[in-house]
C-alpha cells in the first residue's frame, strides 16, 4: 500500500472516531437533559387532582356524567390524596368537639370553584352531622382522608313505573309532601377508604354524613351547586320508615329499603363555619 493511500485510511479513521466521539457527547448530553428534567419540582397532589378535574369536567354541565374511564381516573387519584397532602391534621381546632351542648359546628375549606367543577373540604368534630341533602345534576366524589363516619344515602324512586313492583297495592298512595326512595348506603367508613361517587340519578345522590370520630371529608363536585334560579341550589329532606305512611307495611325487595323523604328548611343545628385553606396552593394556569 502507498503511503498516500495510509494517510487518507488513518484519516478517514480518525474522522469516523472523531464522529462517534460527538454522537456519544451528544447522546450523553441529551441524557442529561432528560436527568435534569426528573429532577425539577414534582407538582403537589392538590395541582395534580386540579388538572386532571380540569381535563375531567372540561365538557360538564349538569345532569353530564363523565365517562367510565375518567371516573375511575379522578377517582384514582383522590385515592392516593391523604391528609398530608391538604395540610390537615386531626389536632387542628377544627376537630374539636368543644364544651357547647348540641350538635358540633363543621368547618369548610375552599380549595377551588369554577363553573364546571369546586373542590373543598368539610372538617366534622365527633358527633358532627351533615344533614339529608341532596346533590342536583352533580357527580360527585367524596374521600374520606382520616377518621370515620357513618353515610346514609338514598336514590330517588320513579314513580309510577317502579311502585308497582315495591307498593303494596293498598297503600300505594304516596302521602302528601314525601316521595319515595331507596336507601343506597348505611354503613360507617373508616379511613383509608376508597373514594365514594355519587351520581345524578344513582350512587347515593342524597345523603348524610354522621362524624363517628373527628374525620375530614374531600368533595369534588361537577358541576358546583349555583343560585336556585338555576336548579342547583341544596335542598335538605327529612327520612321516615317506609312503614311510617303505610301501616305496617315494610318493604325489603332484593335487599333493598325504602324510605319516605320530605323537603325542609336548612336545619338550625346545622352550622358551617368558613376557615382558610392552608395546603398547597393550586396554580392556575
Amino acid at each position: 500500500m502507498k503511503v498516500g493511500e495510509k494517510l487518507a485510511e488513518q484519516t478517514a479513521s480518525e474522522v469516523s472516531a472523531s464522529k462517534s466521539a460527538s454522537e456519544k457527547r451528544r447522546q450523553s448530553s441529551k441524557k442529561s437533559g432528560r436527568k435534569q428534567k426528573k429532577l425539577g419540582p414534582m407538582p403537589s397532589a392538590v395541582q395534580r387532582l386540579f388538572e386532571t378535574c380540569k381535563e375531567v369536567f372540561a365538557n360538564g354541565g349538569p345532569g353530564i356524567v363523565p365517562s367510565p374511564g375518567d371516573v375511575d381516573r379522578l377517582r384514582s387519584i383522590l385515592d392516593n390524596v391523604d391528609a398530608s397532602d391538604v395540610g390537615l391534621t386531626p389536632k387542628m381546632p377544627y376537630f374539636r368537639r368543644g364544651a357547647s351542648k348540641g350538635r358540633p359546628p363543621i368547618t369548610y375549606l375552599h380549595i377551588y370553584e369554577c363553573d364546571k367543577f369546586s373542590i373543598c373540604i368539610f372538617c366534622l368534630p365527633p358527633s358532627g352531622v351533615i344533614p339529608l341533602h341532596n346533590h342536583p345534576g352533580m357527580t360527585v366524589f367524596s374521600k374520606l382522608l382520616f377518621g370515620s363516619l357513618h353515610v346514609k344515602s338514598y336514590d330517588w324512586v320513579n314513580r309510577p313505573q317502579d311502585s308497582a313492583e315495591i307498593v303494596d297495592p293498598l297503600h300505594s298512595v304516596q302521602p302528601p309532601g314525601l316521595r319515595l326512595a331507596k336507601v343506597k348506603t348505611d354503613g360507617t367508613f373508616t379511613a383509608p377508604c376508597r373514594t365514594s361517587v355519587l351520581f345524578p340519578q344513582d350512587g347515593g345522590n342524597l345523603h348524610c354524613f354522621t362524624a363517628k370520630t373527628s374525620c375530614a371529608v374531600l368533595d369534588v363536585l361537577g358541576p358546583p351547586y349555583s343560585d336556585p334560579e338555576e336548579g342547583r341550589d341544596c335542598t335538605y329532606y327529612n327520612d321516615f320508615p317506609y312503614a311510617s305512611f303505610c301501616g305496617d307495611a315494610e318493604f325489603l325487595t332484593d335487599d333493598v329499603e325504602y324510605a319516605w323523604l320530605e323537603e325542609r328548611k336548612k336545619p338550625d343545628e346545622f352550622i358551617v363555619d368558613g376557615a382558610n385553606y392552608s395546603g398547597p396552593k393550586i396554580m392556575d394556569q
